[in-house]
């Protein structure tokens, strides 16, 4: 039985996911949706529950957008995670840096 509240769309994008006491990471998103996302991971050590920050690094040209979301492990699998992501809120606003 299908449980996502939106659709999910294929996605190609970089994602770097912070996570508390072991650093950040560099990874792939899978697939996206307004509130969720499945991204490509090996031997994070992550757990269902467990809270980590997610960094979208969208290219557009010149220059490159950070999203900034903060999301809750939803499942892992062996192909990736499963992550469920909080709310959009003014005080993660979104940040622009040059692509070079």
């Amino acid at each position: 039985m299908e449980r996502r509240l939106h659709t999910r769309h294929r996605a190609r994008t970089t994602v770097y996911i912070t996570i508390p006491g072991s650093g950040r990471r560099l990874c792939r998103a899978v697939n996206l949706s307004a509130t969720g996302v499945f991204i490509h991971t090996t031997n994070l050590g992550l757990r269902k529950g467990q809270n980590v920050e997610l960094v979208f690094a969208i290219n557009l040209g010149a220059i490159t957008k950070l999203h900034r979301r903060t999301a809750v492990v939803a499942h892992v699998s062996r192909g990736g995670t499963g992550l469920m992501m909080e709310s959009y809120s003014s005080g993660t606003a979104p940040t622009a840096a040059r692509a070079g």
